[in-house]
């Protein structure tokens, strides 16, 4: 699969084969949701909790005889039949997160990086760096591209904290390392602007198994 090159300028360079077992396989689209699910799943904090009737304060005395007043049987003004009881099957900490094999992770980001390209959303820019942490140097990257807004994923070859910080104030871009971009991560934008040193990166990331 071929696609467009740019430069930081916005000029059309000339176009460049994509790795065809990622980014032109079949998209396997449960795998996908599986991958999207674990990620959203371990980003809750499970933290949610009720009192149940036990630990509800209060409630130690009866409120009335058991016989002779007419009314239903009761033993504690903290049931949860009462307002103020106690919570029946009340949410309780946990945790939520679950594992997926490496290989069914491997195929949602194949999958994913694969869905980007056929839809056209993948983008191939030349490398680039700030010299200082300036957001208005990275904003007029994002505007020769046609990308200023546009919910964009920046994928580069290694960390580099001057470009990191200076993007991190633009609401809709988010750099991130390629070998660590997961499928939640790939599909979760507009457009997906790879610099050209990052592709080596995630076929490396495909082969570390």
């Amino acid at each position: 699969m071929n696609v467009q090159t740019y430069s930081i300028a916005g000029s059309k360079g000339a176009d460049l084969a994509l790795t065809d077992d990622i980014f032109a396989i079949e998209p396997n689209a449960h795998v996908v949701y599986m991958a999207v699910r674990q990620h959203l799943a371990s980003r809750r904090q499970g933290t949610s909790k009720a009192k149940e009737r036990a630990e509800v304060r209060g409630g130690g005395k009866k409120p009335w005889r058991q016989k002779g007043r007419g009314t239903a049987r009761a033993g504690s003004s903290r049931s949860p039949l009462w307002v103020g009881g106690g919570t029946i099957f009340g949410p309780r900490p946990r945790d939520y997160r679950f594992k997926l094999p490496t290989k069914v992770r491997q195929l949602a980001r194949k999958s994913a990086y694969a869905m980007k390209a056929q839809d056209g959303q993948v983008m191939v820019v030349d490398d680039f760096s700030v010299a200082m942490p300036k957001t208005r140097e990275v904003v007029a990257i994002l505007k020769a591209l046609s990308l200023e807004a546009t919910k964009t994923l920046l994928l580069v070859p290694a960390y580099d904290a001057a470009l990191w910080r200076a993007g991190r104030n633009i609401p809709t871009l988010r750099i991130l390392e390629a070998s660590k971009a997961s499928a939640y991560d790939i599909l979760n934008n507009q457009t997906l602007l790879i610099q050209k040193s990052a592709l080596p990166v995630i076929e490396q990331s495909f082969t570390k198994i």
